[in-house]
């Protein structure tokens, strides 16, 4: 199987989240003319997740990882070294190398049973993984997909994320003494955040902040009623004591809503295997009926989202090889 030419195929199908049905619908039939059992899993209208198995076996091992990239789409290229192009390590390049990494298992008949798992929407909400968590086939464990740069994660950070609503008074700016500026209490608020001490720990390092987005008020002369902010927390551990601090450090100056959270995990290792701290989220906590969980794959996590994503070819061969020798390792104890 070429990897890098499945790559690219799969890249140059535009697949931002909530548009993944075309690639959804390649995938589906490209499985099935390799001979698997490939079935949709609907989750939403025009979404679907991907299961493919081997007919007549129960999976041992289930590679998944995401279909979804975030905007903009950048159809592929190459040169002799990489693959561009958006999704090329997160995660088209993985989704080819674990299809490779599957079929050479399925040649192996004493070797584990594998099946694949490709889900819709984790770039935005891990719904595909929500939907795909209540139909688990009962598979001893689960390979799970993102550029880690074929390392083994030990544990992946959490997500949190935040919103802040604040509210004033309008008036004309001539008099801001009559009015009461939702802007300027926003901002105190998210000032007194990015001073308060932050969780840590010693192995997988430090909680982190990012503001993401700022917005509000209707024009240059007039004292802003409204403003919010929209704030994503890296989490290191359980979130109960990070919020409530949240809570107390805003205080009366803004209203605090916590929209989305996923877990922070601790990951199993394999034997030999060189070993990472994944910083960004996955899908595996949303995944916790498919098996015991295993965070692998080619590709940087820097590049990712930017627009010069790409993955090493070299990589992508490395990542193969890897999943089958994890994959059997995994199955040996």
């Amino acid at each position: 199987m070429d990897v890098a030419s499945l790559t690219r195929r799969l890249v140059d199908i535009e697949s931002i989240s909530g548009n993944e049905r075309a690639v959804g619908q390649f995938l589906l039939e490209h499985l099935s003319a390799l001979g698997y059992a490939a079935t949709r899993m609907e989750v939403a209208p025009e979404r679907f997740n991907v299961y493919a198995t081997v007919p007549g076996r129960k999976p041992d091992v289930v590679f998944s990882t995401h279909m979804d990239t975030v905007p903009p789409f950048i159809p592929s290229s190459e040169d002799s070294d990489h693959i561009y192009g958006r999704g090329a390590c997160d995660a088209k390049g993985i989704i080819a190398a674990q299809i490779a990494a599957a079929a050479r298992l399925r040649q192996d008949s004493g070797g584990p049973s594998p099946a694949l798992l490709f889900v819709v929407g984790e770039e935005r909400d891990s719904q595909g993984a929500a939907v795909a968590n209540q139909q688990a086939p009962g598979s001893r464990f689960l390979i799970n997909g993102e550029p880690t740069e074929n390392r083994i994660a030990i544990a992946s950070k959490g997500t949190l994320r935040v919103e802040l609503v604040a509210r004033g008074r309008m008036a004309h700016s001539a008099y801001p003494e009559l009015g009461e500026s939702a802007i300027d209490k926003l901002l105190g608020a998210l000032q007194r955040l990015r001073l308060m001490e932050l969780p840590t720990d010693p192995e997988i390092g430090p909680c982190t902040l990012n503001i993401g987005i700022i917005e509000g008020g209707e024009a240059p002369n007039v004292v802003p009623a409204f403003a919010r902010a929209h704030l994503l927390y890296r989490l290191v551990g359980p979130s109960d004591e990070l919020k409530r601090r949240i809570v107390e450090t805003v205080g009366n100056r803004a209203e605090v809503a916590f929209v989305l959270e996923i877990p922070f995990v601790r990951l199993r290792t394999v034997h030999d295997i060189p070993t990472m701290v994944a910083a960004f989220t996955t899908d595996i906590p949303r995944l916790s009926n498919w098996g015991e969980p295993v965070l692998l794959g080619p590709g940087s996590i820097q590049v990712a989202h930017t627009e010069h994503e790409r993955v090493e070819k070299r990589q992508l061969h490395q990542a193969v090889e890897l999943y089958c020798t994890v994959a059997k390792r995994l199955m040996s104890g």
